[in-house]
């Protein structure tokens, strides 16, 4: 179909392009060893990322790889296989710099202090210096305590993000999350006594029961704690009773509420860096650079993705209880041995890498530069996906001297953009993917 057709179809709620290829077109691959993987790949700038697979309850929107209320022999069997894959990995990197670290789930916090500590000790086998290195940790209202906080900014943490969803009781619980709002404010200004330099909070919309009003009272209440950036997400799970009032439906009553979200957030001095993200313009820093098209990810632990120019692994992915606990269980009686050879992902042919720096570059304000694409491949991505000029045509793009920008209404569309200019093969994997 093309792009004129989705827009009419007055649908903008197709799918989140937040990683492609999507983790869903990954399959089991003939295994490759991880020395080979990483020999021929620039190491100068690299993503460090843990996962930590473990939360306190189950959101009903979630489809991250995470479990709830798991047995403290799982939880110690898990840090242990992923201090022996990390240190394995670490071997077979050979010569490597990070410019990037994140903890990610599932709810890192949901760990006890002294299992953060040692998250950190894992990390220190990559010679990571916390003072220079941007540092991320994700946390949720009932796990953002004084102690682990501490753990954190002991650590240089620069950077905390804690999903708050909404500051309206009856909104979290249509998605299944018991939440109070004494403790989500608890957290908040734990978190600011912390002295973290950056708060993000994330909140959606599309929730049961959210009104135009109640999303702006969640809105303005996350500005009370001043936070450094926001992400406004969509709920892409219907819920069992609707938001929309007769006559309207749910694609109108969400894209009314982004909206809504983003004329607020502009309004008070935010700038918008994509369709979901938020933040206060800063100054430029000396914090290492970092490009997430061309640079490469190493994920540890069940659920993490690592990245480098030509291939994209993982473990395998699930969403389901049984599913995850499966994978897990499997995770944490591996060996060393096991740890040596890449067995699941998608190899990334020329068209493959192409589409994903065109994706990763034109849903961000930072754009996309005709010099650049054709410097690293060879061509003008006009000439190559001639289909791309359908963004000017249809006003969802500008082109300024040979940068190519989202204008408002593309941004409010990036979630049709994303899956339409998927390729046809990607999208065939990703619909044949059976999910656990």
């Amino acid at each position: 179909m093309n792009l004129k057709d989705l827009l009419d179809a007055r649908n903008p709620y197709l799918g989140y392009t937040y990683a492609y290829p999507h983790k869903t077109a990954y399959r089991p691959l003939e295994p490759v060893n991880l020395q080979q993987v990483w020999a021929e790949q620039d190491r100068s700038q690299l993503f460090l990322y843990l996962h930590i697979p473990f939360c306190e309850m189950r959101c009903g929107f979630c489809n991250l790889f995470t479990t709830v209320n798991a047995p403290k022999p799982l939880e110690k069997a898990y840090l242990d296989t992923l201090e022996l894959q990390a240190r394995i990995t670490r071997e077979r990197l050979g010569e490597a710099h990070f410019s990037r670290f994140a903890i990610g789930g599932g709810t890192p916090t949901y760990l006890e202090p002294e299992d953060l500590e040692r998250l950190f000790g894992i990390a220190e086998l990559f010679e990571m210096d916390f003072a220079k290195v941007p540092t991320s940790v994700e946390t949720s209202p009932a796990t953002a305590t004084p102690e682990r906080l501490k753990v954190l900014s002991d650590h240089q943490v620069n950077r905390v993000s804690i999903g708050v969803q909404s500051f309206i009781e009856q909104e979290v619980k249509s998605v299944g999350r018991a939440q109070d709002n004494r403790t989500v404010h608890q957290a908040l200004q734990n978190i600011r006594e912390a002295q973290i330099p950056v708060l993000n909070i994330d909140l959606i919309y599309g929730l049961s029961h959210q009104t135009p009003e109640t999303w702006l009272h969640s809105l303005k209440t996350a500005l009370e704690h001043d936070p450094e950036e926001l992400f406004l997400y969509p709920l892409y799970v219907r819920p069992l009773t609707g938001i929309g009032r007769a006559g309207r439906t749910w694609e109108d009553e969400r894209l009314e509420l982004y909206r809504l979200g983003r004329d607020f957030l502009l309004s008070r001095g935010y700038e918008q860096v994509s369709m979901r993200f938020f933040r206060k313009p800063t100054a430029d820093t000396a914090a290492p650079v970092y490009c997430c098209q061309e640079d490469g990810m190493v994920g540890l632990g069940c659920g993490a993705r690592s990245y480098t120019s030509t291939l994209h692994y993982s473990s395998e992915y699930a969403v389901g209880h049984s599913g995850v606990r499966e994978i897990l269980w499997d995770y944490v009686k591996r060996d060393a041995a096991s740890f040596e050879h890449v067995n699941y992902g998608i190899e990334l042919d020329l068209d493959t890498r192409r589409r994903r720096f065109i994706l990763q570059s034109i849903l961000h304000a930072s754009g996309l530069r005709e010099g650049h694409y054709k410097s690293l491949f060879g061509t003008p991505f006009q000439q190559d996906y001639p289909e791309i000029n359908a963004l000017i045509d249809l006003g969802l793009a500008r082109n300024t001297d040979g940068l190519w920008t989202l204008t408002e209404k593309g941004f409010e569309v990036s979630d049709v953009i994303g899956p339409w200019f998927y390729a046809p093969g990607i999208q065939e994997r990703m619909s044949d993917f059976i999910l656990r």
